[in-house]
């Protein structure tokens, strides 16, 4: 099922949000997708553990693995899954590294990916293949594919015998489509195909957002579940665990998965420990009403641009706070396009935008989050109507 495309009125503010996020007013940060803004009260979690760790640096890395494992404890909770089958990590660029170093590959085996995912992601099942012999295969999803049963059945034509591997995104980052939902996970799961979801979004967004289906599962923290940067987990089914690949050799390593992912050396692992005051501010401000606030914002986002801009809106998920519209031919079709366009954006009217490269027009994405306001997306939709006429 997609979002439909009627009519939306923007929602209105969250009270409790005033003042919670330090994003200057000067900057109209439409890109929460990317980056994340990190909340006040976290901000201040994070400054009281690297205050604690300066004031005593062998102190505080003596008994940091314990306390590292705690956090994830607390983190798995909310995200309803086993923590001994969940690492933390720093991003998904990390994450997938992980997966696909340790998933044995063969030669002539084929490594399945969208054109709608990830390019770090995509880039690192390249580079693996290139390194084992395998193959990368390029399902095409239609950005216009009407709902997710026409997804998935884009993605299962490109299966075959030789198919070993599936790199999915859950919600894809440039056009935000559900696509490794359970149905499709099940499908693949059923021709013994190895599924490594790439969960960028889904933490903080969706309910329960780690699928036991998936082999390897991967989420970024500090999009929408409010952590400091840099924080991710990866969570691995239980008859990987054992055959996880750190990245690095550690004095963890003997302990096993997941201490032997998680410890690294002399890194900051504030972010990490901070991460569960993020699912914390979540649960006080109400999922429910955060998640009903930014969908509604999103949509309506995507309604504006749409009205005042003439550009055609692209099928979204229910529930996702993103929405894109799709530039026409000619705009954002490569890389050197869709940066100059951002930056023109930004340097014009103070906006910060997503948008990626597309073969006869760019897909254009506006997130939402509690501190974005409906005349931003109007200032934007009506300086872009201006800017394309040019």
């Amino acid at each position: 099922m997609l979002e439909d495309l009627r009519p939306t009125d923007p929602p209105v503010p969250l009270p409790a949000a005033d003042g919670l996020f330090s994003v200057s007013p000067g900057v109209a940060h439409l890109n929460h997708g990317s980056f994340g803004a990190v909340p006040v009260p976290v901000q201040r979690a994070q400054e009281r553990l690297r205050t604690e760790h300066e004031q005593d640096p062998d102190g505080f890395f003596a008994d940091l693995p314990a306390r590292i494992a705690a956090a994830r404890v607390r983190i798995a909770a909310e995200l309803d899954t086993d923590p001994d089958r969940l690492a933390l990590v720093s991003n998904v660029t990390e994450a997938v590294a992980i997966a696909l170093d340790s998933i044995p590959f063969a030669p002539g085996d084929r490594i399945l990916v969208t054109d709608h995912g990830y390019g770090a992601v995509t880039r690192a099942a390249a580079r693996k293949a290139a390194e084992t012999g395998a193959e990368v295969v390029v399902a095409p999803v239609p950005l216009d594919a009407p709902d997710e049963r026409a997804v998935r059945e884009a993605v299962l034509a490109a299966v075959d015998d030789r198919t070993t591997v599936a790199v999915l995104d859950q919600v894809t980052s440039p056009t935000a489509r559900l696509v490794a939902g359970p149905a499709l996970l099940a499908d693949l799961r059923a021709r013994g195909v190895t599924t490594v979801v790439d969960g960028a979004h889904a933490p903080g967004m969706l309910p329960a957002p780690i699928d036991p289906g998936a082999d390897f599962w991967f989420g970024n923290l500090h999009k929408w579940a409010f952590a400091p940067r840099a924080t991710g987990v990866l969570a691995v089914r239980p008859e990987w665990t054992g055959r996880v690949r750190p990245l690095a050799l550690s004095w963890e390593h003997d302990k096993g998965f997941p201490g032997n992912v998680e410890w690294r050396g002399t890194c900051d692992y504030t972010p990490w420990l901070a991460a569960p005051a993020g699912f914390e501010l979540l649960r006080d401000l109400g999922h429910p009403a955060v998640a009903a606030h930014n969908t509604a914002l999103a949509r309506y986002g995507r309604r504006v641009l749409a009205e005042r801009t003439g550009l055609p809106p692209l099928p979204s998920t229910p529930g996702v706070w993103m929405s894109t519209v799709r530039l026409p031919a000619g705009h954002g079709e490569t890389e050197p396009q869709v940066k100059a366009l951002m930056a023109e954006v930004w340097h014009r009217f103070g906006t910060r935008i997503a948008v990626r490269p597309w073969e006869g027009g760019g897909v254009l994405r506006v997130s939402a989050q509690l501190y974005n306001r409906p005349q931003e997306y109007e200032r934007l939709a009506d300086g872009l109507a201006e800017l394309l006429k040019g």
